[in-house]
This record gives C-alpha cells, structure tokens and sequence, in this order.
C-alpha cells in the first residue's frame, strides 16, 4: 500500500515565478517535476509513475504492429554525415569529442542508426516488412528552452522506422502507425486533431501531425469547422477571394511614381490610393549552402515575391529552397543584390542580381499568378512602378513558383469554401514517409523478387511522451490544481482519512485502500497528520480522478467519492466502496478508447 506520509511529494503553494502556462505551474507544484538547469528536468515520484503508464500504453500499442529495439544515445559523426545532416542539424545538435579526438553527437533521432542497421542486417525482401521502434531519451540544444516540459533540451521520445520493399507497402505501415496512434491517444484520454503537415528536416512526400489545441502551444493549426480539412499552418492552404486588377496607366509599361519617404506597403498602397491586395512585396533572404566547397561562398541570395498583404511562412520558403537556415539580408547585402535601399526593392533586373558571383535565386508566391499591373518597388530610392505583370515584365520559371504565404483565419477552406479557423496547439506525435532520402544515402540495400538490388523505401514515426502528458494538464485544469485520465495518472483513487487521530476513520481508510488495491485499483493512502483542508487542497492538485473522502459518515457506515473533473460528491456505502470504484475506474478508462479515426 502506497502512503503519502512515506513517499516524496513535495508539493507546492505557489507557482514558479518563471512560469507561464498551467503545465509548467502544475507539474511543479504537484511535486511531479524538478528543474536542474534550463531546459533540463528531473521527474520525481508522481511524475514518473504517470511517465512510466504513458510509455506502457505507447508500448502495448506499437508492440502490436513493430519490435523494441535500445539504441545509443552517443552517435558518430560519420553516420550523419552520410546523411547529409551533421551539418543541415547547425546549432540544434549537442556536439562533443571523445579523448582520441573523434566526433559524436547527443541523439536527436535516430533515423540514420536504424538505416545504419538495415544497411547491414537486411539482405532479401523476405526480410520485409520491419517496423523498428524505441522509447529513450532524445537531446535538442534548443535556443529558448521554455513552458517547462512543452519545449526542453531532453526529453523522452517514442521514436519508430519502417522498412518496406516498395510504396505501397510504405503505405500499409503508414497506416498502421496511423491507426496506433489514434489508439494510444484515445487511451490516454486526449481531444486531439490530425493534421496534414510539413516534413521539415526530416524530409518525405507525406506527413501528418497530431494535435491538440492549446494556448499553451507553438504551432498553429488551420481547420474547418464544416469539413474535414486541418492543416498545420506550414502546409494549409486557402481558396482565396478573386482581387481586381488596377487599370493600366500610362501605355500600360512599367511606370515610375514619385513615392518619397514611402517604405512599407501600407504606406505605399496609402500613398496612391490603392489596396495592398494590389501591391507586391519583396522580400530580400540569404540561404546557407551547408554543400558549398570552402573557398566558394556559402550563402545564396534568394529574392522572394508574395502579395502585399501575405506573410512569408518560414517553413514553406525551406521546402521550396531545400536549403539549411534563411536570414534576413544584411543592408550592404541589399546594396549589392539591388543596388538600391531596403523599402523601394523590386522585380526589375531580377534575372541579373547576384551576391559574390552568386546568382540570385528567385521565387514567387503562386497567388500572384495571372496577375496584372502590380505596384512594386522600383529599386530607386523613393520611387515605386506600377503596371508590374510577372512573366512579362520580369521572367518566373515554373518552378519558381511556389506557395509561400501563411494562411489567415476568415479565409476560405480549400475543400468547401467555409471560413478557416486558426488556432494554437501542441505537437504530440508526427509521423513522416520518408522515401528514400536516408536508405539511398547511407546505402541501405536489398534483393527483390527478381534478384535485383533495389533500395528499401522508410518512414519515421514520432510521439512526444512527456507531451501526452502536458496536454493533459493543458486539457484539464481549473485553479486548484489540474486532473488527468485514468489511464496515466499516477494513482486512480486517493483515500483521505480527514482525522488519523481517530483510531476508526485511520482503520476504515486503510481497510478501503486495501480493498481497492487487492481489486486492482491503484490506490494511495493520505495518511498524514495534517488538517482536512490541507489534505483535500493537495488531493485537488496531484491529478488523481476520484478521492474518497473517510470523515463523520462512517458512522452511518457511508464514505464521499469525490469525482476531480466535475467536483460531483457521491455518498457510497463502506461495503460497496470497491466494486463502486472499480466499476467507476473501469467506465472511465473504456470511455478514453475509441475507434481509430479514418
């Protein structure tokens, strides 16, 4: 049996003066979490009991469709550079050197030792299907650790890799860790949304995201409330209203007006009488090309177009440049590119800037296709043109086209048309079909059918353990503490004797507490010999879903049962305590399983 008065639980009055969201303050105060340095944190008694149910629930699920493997968290350089991402990874990856000098790295995923292992273990397609998966630790040097366990620098992670012969049978192991996904978080009792999302470093053609809304979070997710559609903002799109061309003025050529002191689009579109919608915004950008030989420069000039009232989305711009980190042109960068000031930049001449020798590299919004007579800078010093067409007065590529631009809420949902919502969230798992990207580069092979050496195609699978639990705490929380779901709270009943002085109520919690752990119910005992108020204010903090209050009604042989989430109070008889709660635990944990989502 399980005593409070035996156990470390040091809860807390009051929040850390560093945090902000509910998670951070209540995994703290609750006794659940330590922080050791920024970014990096203990997990104590209660903490790690709910870690330890959250993992054995993600374990159970993936055990039904993959095999647990324990990989080093030391990997070395070599691996990754085979990758191409010991350098792509910058700042991001913890580095170190061992005593003869040798390169390693904290892992951050483990994509390239899975490959590593295939490349050397699989031989045949009778060796495929493999779906390889691990529960350990992963290490990210973030910039701006934060939100407690929402963004750390370790972490626990459920990492899992699929191997296949060919697409479709990608397909078919996409989909089953689609399916356990669903399932794991039904399980752990989360309201959550799949979403389409962008493959970033990890690279592939398909991915999608698992979320739950949040204010707490630090992604966006762009849904309809009258379809299916979800999206994560670095791969929603929008059906956009048709916009109006200006008229041509003049004979319809490019044109110079007088803007002075005219910097911002506001301005501008102020200035002469006219709608953003009808402007066209420069963007000036340097791309790091991590692959460049040491004496050629290693950044890319790259001069980007969007409408004048879009926003640039950071993680479309590296899908379409396929390049490492993206910054702002420094001012002397911009003299040279444009030969002219930042504010008053434009297509003209575009075909031609350059940077060291380095041509620029040019892409432009899709929604500006088609359209005529733009204003746009003139790359003068306080003038603009207008009557800019693409293609005809400045040359675009097909493939310099691209979708650049974050969505706005209010604009219409692709599919049907409603008005989208924008919304904040928390990443909790995302899963990724990875190609070829790290099987071809690494070397990974095996025979097919027809004895033929042929590449395995991979996907990589992640869930974020700690972030199950944090979105919980997000979910469910009022200002007294916050309640998690049977399936991983650290105990599902806290019995609390209000007196322990009194020789009756101590023996008829303890008799009740050992009822319900013989029953199997996890149970624990507040045997403490502190004031009723203090025990119940505790018992509202720690997260455990029901409590059942041992106080005068014993002698009328009744005990409360304290629901957490709704605050309802049910009198029990002592007799039928046991099978009432198990039957109350059971409900609540078959309500937190449901079928998988399509």
């Amino acid at each position: 049996m399980h005593r409070w008065s035996q156990l470390f639980i040091p809860t807390l009055r009051e929040a850390p003066a560093d945090a902000e969201v509910a998670s951070h303050k209540f995994l703290v105060r609750a006794g659940y979490i330590r922080q050791l340095a920024a970014g990096i944190y203990s997990y104590l008694f209660l903490g790690q009991r709910s870690i330890l149910k959250i993992s054995n629930i993600v374990r159970y699920e993936m055990d039904n469709i993959g095999q647990e493997f324990n990989l080093p968290v030391l990997h070395p350089r070599e691996i990754w550079e085979a990758s191409g991402r010991w350098s792509a990874m910058g700042e991001n990856m913890f580095r170190l050197q061992d005593r003869g000098g040798r390169d390693l790295c904290l892992g951050m995923t483990e994509e390239e030792v899975m490959t590593e292992i295939a490349r050397k273990e699989l031989r045949s397609y009778k060796q495929l299907p493999q779906i390889w998966y691990q529960i350990q630790s992963k290490f990210r040097d973030e910039p701006r650790p934060k939100s407690g366990l929402l963004r750390t620098r370790q972490f626990t992670m459920k990492d899992s890799y699929s191997f296949d012969i060919d697409p479709a049978g990608l397909d078919v192991s996409y989909q089953k860790h689609y399916d356990a996904y669903c399932r794991i978080f039904d399980r752990c009792g989360l309201k959550y949304v799949v979403v389409e999302a962008h493959s970033g470093a990890m690279g592939g053609s398909q991915s999608h995201e698992f979320m739950v809304y949040s204010d707490a979070g630090e992604d966006l997710v762009v849904s309809c409330p009258s379809c299916l559609y979800a999206a994560n903002m670095e791969k929603a799109t929008s059906r956009l209203e048709p916009v109006k061309d200006l008229e041509p003025a003049g004979d319809g050529n490019p044109l110079e007006v007088h803007t002075p002191g005219m910097k911002t689009i506001e301005d501008v579109a102020k200035f002469l009488g006219v709608s953003p919608k009808n402007k066209m915004k420069t963007l000036a950008m340097m791309a790091a090309d991590p692959s460049a030989p040491s004496d050629k420069p290693r950044n890319i000039p790259v001069v980007i177009f969007l409408r004048g009232d879009h926003m640039l989305n950071d993680a479309k711009l590296a899908a379409a440049l396929g390049a490492g980190e993206v910054r702002p042109m420094q001012p002397e960068e911009i003299q040279e590119v444009f030969r002219a000031p930042a504010g008053f930049l434009g297509p003209i001449g575009v075909e031609k800037m350059q940077s060291k020798g380095v041509k620029a590299k040019l892409l432009v919004d899709s929604t500006l296709k088609d359209r005529k007579n733009l204003i746009a800078g003139a790359n003068k010093e306080d003038y603009h043109l207008r009557n800019i067409t693409p293609q005809r007065d400045f040359p675009v590529a097909e493939n310099e086209w691209a979708d650049l631009r974050s969505i706005a809420a209010g604009e219409s949902c692709p599919n049907c048309g409603t008005p989208l919502k924008v919304a904040k969230a928390v990443e909790i798992g995302h899963i990724f079909k990875l190609g070829y990207k790290y099987s071809e580069s690494m070397g990974a092979r095996v025979l097919d059918q027809n004895g033929k050496e042929v590449t395995p195609i991979m996907g990589s699978y992640g869930i974020g353990i700690e972030r199950i639990l944090t979105s919980a705490i997000e979910q469910s929380n009022d200002e007294n503490g916050f309640w998690l779901p049977v399936s991983m709270a650290p105990f599902e009943v806290i019995v609390v004797p209000t007196n322990v002085t009194d020789a009756k109520l101590l023996s008829t919690s303890e008799e009740i507490a050992r009822q319900l752990e013989a029953a199997g119910v996890d149970v624990l005992l507040d045997d403490r010999d502190e004031r009723p108020g203090v025990k119940f204010k505790d018992a509202d903090l720690i997260g455990i879903p029901f409590r059942v209050t041992v106080g005068k009604k014993v002698t009328e042989g009744q005990v409360e049962v304290v629901q957490r989430s709704t605050r309802e109070i049910q009198n029990v008889n002592i007799r039928d305590i046991t099978s009432y709660l198990r039957n109350l635990v059971g409900q609540r944990t078959e309500a937190s399983v449901s079928p998988a989502k399509p």
